[in-house]
């Protein structure tokens, strides 16, 4: 299966989650946020979210400002 990570091309297994993604890529820190497709994913949500073939994800640093 092939997904689009920060803009850049990666293979990866069937049926993985995007915590399982994270944990394989070594990103999965504190202070970090998620989309797919465009949506954000709620941090609750990462170890269900099954990703699919041609899925985009994007993942940024959460920033406070004020």
């Amino acid at each position: 299966m092939r997904i689009a990570l920060n803009d850049q091309q990666t293979d990866c297994a069937e049926a993985i989650t995007l915590h399982a993604l994270l944990e394989q890529q070594g990103l999965l820190t504190p202070g970090i946020a998620l989309a797919v497709n465009d949506a954000i994913v709620p941090r609750g949500q990462w170890s269900e979210h099954v990703l699919q073939d041609g899925d985009s994800v994007l993942l940024f640093q959460v920033i406070a400002g004020g």
